[in-house]
């Protein structure tokens, strides 16, 4: 009753006032800044959706603006709730981009280490620590995208304006024309979080630093009754300030919680949302926070019902705007330029998008060919806008920030097999030639390994690519008979390896190579029957790999190939056997084949989400020296759950180095669960095969073998720690596995 005489009142008071006594009242929406928490607007939207109350006016800041510009486009909120549950917030809110877009020869090193430090003027720079936000300026660019064409804002169905804050004079800026993907952006730029924009000249920040709840501009847009939906809880008591994070915040939004107040009292309809449990990076719970929107929602849907009804009585019905949305078709690009190369060119940067004028683009198409450019690793932001022309086509306008072509990078990584180790690289993009990538890694600890690589693209798309690596291991090898500790060999393995690649796409190549070998084996622990000495070979091969994970660590969905088939060339072995310690000089023991044979691999994984917590995880690895008896030092290496060296199968339930065979199958399933933010529980179950095509005169190891695991991982800031139980059903043995960072 209290809302129906508030209600009629208002109306009165609204008509007497106007003009135009017969003037329809308008309705502005105002949708404060808050993050995360911001994604509650969207139960609000649903709601007048639901009760046909049509919005004449939107003002928003930061997330607000997100959605208030959405919505003024034309997206409902039934379609803003399945957008933003089906968002990747990990990615869309980090400096990473997707796996799937950069280049083949770039994925297995891509965020890979914990720290990764720029060369900027003759020296190492600490990292900014601020977002670029690459993936989200693609995600507001393909969204609205619709109205590309509209450089005012009150051309949209529903008239927008958004709030961002001067950083020259800390002054709140209402941006009502543009780019829209710009002053949304700029809307949202959290100090120390995000990088500032440059809109007209000026740098620009979140405008939640001073107006994070803009009713006054939406009255000053013509709205006559405002409903103002608030995520923001103010600033945070003492005691609640735990981090710097918090204190960043804290500082960054005083002037926030001073305008607030003036603000809320200018709303008809004033929304606090339940959200004190949430903070603005509770993204990981963006589910959870939509949750409550929809029922606050739920809880004012009789009162916009009634408001509709009111207005709708007193003013005629007012006709529904279906399909406000604008159709999206492929637009003709006309001409192109290109701002901010500097390292790279022009033609580099628009040969490896593979980019042509006088061509229709969709905006999926340009977005995947931005992120082609960005796969590069040359860029650290790329940006376009779209420019009509009089003849119906637009020029594009891309915007650029090189990266720059130096990093040092350092990593930790610790397990069991290789002990504790701090990994270093250097990595540096045209230090010999245009175009290139050269790199050195090292393992410093319990295990010393090295690394040295020059890649050199080819090409106008640079699809093809010239390798030259070389590497040298120094580590200790356990072996094991009848599943039992048998004695440690020093190995160290040397290699030299050249190979010409060709990348049909981002995610397929084919290639060919050939690579020296050099392996010495030394026993420190004496088993019962060893041997030490070396052997040299070379190899040519030819492979074929297909990459469409989403990531590196822990994917949750694409497929992995490596096959390789090799030829091993003549071996030149030089070793001493051992009985019991002693000198073996059997001829029949001893005898070695130095003949070449032929080789073959297969690794393969593939992830499958289930549900938004669970990732079904598959994998088959395979290999096969054929016409393999007396050969030695190429075998396959059976354990482990991480792929640590050359010739190693995985498999769930032995430590590496357990088997030795020639010829080996393994087929693994397992279950990844997400309990808690970066938190997972995985079970892997696994069967192995071994001796059925070839079979060692040396190794002897039974046919088949099963094994499982269960594993608790947690990924953090020194990468992904997991704690695994292992079990085998030959061995009879529960053993641990520990695995700290990414292996070199």
């Amino acid at each position: 009753m209290k809302f129906w005489l508030t209600l009629c009142c208002c109306l009165l008071y609204i008509a007497s006032t106007s003009q135009d006594a017969g003037k329809r009242p308008s309705i502005g929406l105002t949708l404060s800044g808050g993050g995360a928490k911001g994604l509650a607007h969207i139960g609000i939207l649903k709601a007048i959706d639901s009760a046909g109350l049509q919005i004449d006016y939107i003002t928003g800041t930061s997330m607000g603006s997100v959605v208030g510009g959405l919505y003024a486009i034309g997206y409902s909120g039934d379609t803003l709730e399945k957008m933003a549950r089906e968002v990747d917030w990990d990615l869309l809110l980090s400096n990473q981009s997707s796996l799937r877009g950069l280049f083949m020869e770039e994925k297995s090193e891509y965020s890979k280490y914990v720290v990764e430090l720029p060369w900027v003027n003759h020296g190492f720079r600490l990292p900014t620590g601020v977002l670029e936000g690459q993936e989200l300026w693609l995600k507001l660019t393909e969204l609205f995208a619709p109205v590309y064409d509209k450089k005012f804002f009150s051309q949209f169905s529903i008239p927008f304006r958004c709030i961002a804050t001067d950083v020259g004079n800390g002054q709140a800026v209402v941006l009502s024309k543009g780019e829209i993907v710009s002053a949304i952006r700029s809307s949202m730029a959290i100090p120390s979080l995000f990088t500032a924009v440059d809109v007209d000249g000026k740098k620009m920040v979140d405008g939640g630093i001073v107006r994070n709840f803009p009713v006054q501009d939406v009255k000053d847009m013509g709205a006559d009754i405002v409903i103002g939906s608030n995520v923001a809880m103010g600033l945070l008591t003492s005691d609640k300030v735990r981090n710097v994070i918090h204190v960043l915040l804290q500082v960054a939004f005083f002037r926030e919680a001073e305008d607030n107040r003036k603000e809320v009292p200018l709303c008809d309809i004033y929304i606090p949302m339940p959200l004190q449990d949430y903070s603005m990076g509770s993204f990981s719970q963006a589910s959870e926070i939509m949750n409550i929107g929809i029922e606050q929602g739920r809880k004012l849907y009789p009162r916009f019902k009634q408001l509709a009804d009111s207005l709708n009585a007193i003013y005629g019905v007012q006709e529904r705007r279906p399909n406000r949305l604008p159709p999206m078709e492929a637009i003709l690009i006309s001409s192109a330029d290109v701002k901010g190369t500097n390292e790279t060119t022009v033609d580099f940067f628009l040969h490896t998008m593979d980019f042509q004028t006088n061509k229709k683009y969709t905006i999926n198409k340009l977005n995947a060919m931005v992120r082609k450019a960005y796969g590069t690793r040359y860029y650290s932001r790329i940006i376009y806008s779209l420019i009509p022309q009089e003849d119906g086509s637009c020029r594009i306008s891309f915007e650029v920030a090189e990266n720059p072509l130096t990093f040092a990078k350092f990593g930790i990584h610790y397990n069991r097999f290789t002990g504790i180790g701090l990994i270093g690289n250097i990595t540096s993009r045209n230090f010999f030639i245009k175009n290139s990538r050269s790199l050195v890694t090292i393992n410093l600890g319990e295990t010393f390994r090295i690394r040295g690589e020059h890649l050199q693209y080819l090409g106008r798309k640079k699809d093809f690519s010239l390798g030259l690596s070389t590497q040298f291991d120094r580590f200790d090898i356990t072996t094991y008979d009848q599943f039992r500790q048998d004695g440690v060999y020093n190995q160290n393995y040397f290699v030299f390896d050249s190979r010409l690649q060709y990348s049909t796409s981002r995610n397929f190549s084919v290639g060919a190579g050939s690579k020296y070998e050099w392996v010495y084996y030394s026993p420190s622990i004496t088993s019962r029957l060893s041997f030490r000495g070396n052997n040299d070979f070379v190899t040519n091969y030819a492979f074929i790999s297909h990459n469409t994970l989403n990531k590196n660590v822990y994917p949750k969905r694409g497929f992995k190939m490596d096959a390789v088939v090799e030829r091993v060339g003549t071996q030149h072995p030089n070793l001493e056997f051992f009985q019991d310690g002693k000198p073996v000089t059997d001829p029949d023991t001893t005898a070695i084949t130095t003949s070449p044979y032929e080789r073959a691999t297969l690794n393969m994984e593939g992830y499958t989400p289930l549900s938004s917590k669970s990732t079904l995880m598959m994998s088959l690895q395979g290999g096969v020296n054929f016409k393999y008896k007396r050969h030695v030092m190429n075998e396959f290496v059976v354990g482990g759950l991480t792929r640590l060296f050359r010739n190693q199968v995985t498999f769930a339930g032995l430590q590496e180095g357990t088997l030795y065979t020639p010829s080996v199958l393994a087929a693994q399933a397992g279950l990844r669960y997400e309990v808690f933010n970066n938190t997972y529980i995985m079970g892997r179950a696994n069967l192995l095969l071994t001796n059925f095509v070839s079979k060692s005169n040396f190794f002897q190891n039974p046919n088949f073998l099963t094994g499982y695991a269960l594993t608790f991982a947690y990924n953090f800031a020194l990468g992904p720690l997991e704690i695994s139980a292992m079990y085998s059903g030959q061995s009879k043995r529960l053993s641990t596995y520990i695995n700290l960072g990414i292996a070199f």
